[in-house]
């Protein structure tokens, strides 16, 4: 429906500043997003139009600039606006970058981890660096691979760990199917580093596998015994 047919205190920015952005529904958070319409198609309906594209807000995390220029109506600038704007509220499930969150569980891990991998659509591998007390240095990605590889080499891992003064690390990469059940690749990769860290003195403490609603601890899970 175009913004000019909607009644004046029903149109999204409107509705917004009336009673927040809570009772909005996802095309009219969209819409607010998008700014405006092109012509004959008000933003509201080109808003719908990018949900019925990319299968919702879930569909829209995953989505690349590409796929949505492939929507009528959108262009590179408002491609970029989306993306960014998905970007954004990921990042808003994330703690402040200044405070030192401490790994407990696989959970802190995961609570970290997830909303910044778990939608991705190529495989990301990384390393959670921690410091004698199991707080956070920094995240630092190792690898971006196919749909279902990557390519990692001790090596690299630890290198990142040396430089950061790591005492102890956590491995992770997301599965893009969504399955974050683990392959013989994965628990044997796991090993080879574990093996690797002892040398070094640096304990790898876990492997999680990140999907877009979930994770897997191979630890927790007992994947990595024998």
């Amino acid at each position: 429906m175009p913004m000019k047919t909607l009644a004046p205190h029903d149109r999204p920015r409107e509705k917004l500043e009336r009673v927040g952005s809570a009772p909005l529904g996802d095309n009219e958070l969209l819409a607010i997003v998008l700014g405006h319409g092109i012509p004959n198609t008000g933003a509201l309906e080109l808003a719908n139009a990018v949900l019925t594209a990319t299968g919702g807000l879930h569909g829209l995390a995953r989505a690349n600039m590409s796929e949505l220029r492939r929507v009528p109506g959108i262009g590179a600038a408002r491609a970029a606006r989306l993306v960014a704007a998905v970007e954004a509220g990921r990042r808003t499930l994330l703690r402040g970058r200044h405070e030192r969150i401490q790994i407990v569980t696989a959970m802190d891990a995961a609570r970290i981890l997830v909303p910044q991998f778990g939608t991705k659509t190529v495989e990301h591998f990384g390393v959670l660096l921690l410091d004698t007390k199991h707080r956070v240095l920094r995240t630092t990605l190792i690898s971006v691979g196919t749909l279902d590889a990557s390519i990692v080499h001790p090596r690299e891992v630890f290198r990142e760990a040396t430089i950061a003064g790591a005492f102890a690390i956590i491995l992770f990469h997301n599965h893009p199917s969504g399955d974050p059940k683990p392959s013989q690749d994965d628990v044997a990769l796991t090993r080879r580093l574990i093996d690797a860290g002892e040398l070094m003195g640096i304990t790898v403490m876990d492997h999680l596998i990140l999907a877009e609603r979930g994770f897997r601890s191979l630890r927790d899970a007992g994947d990595l015994k024998e």
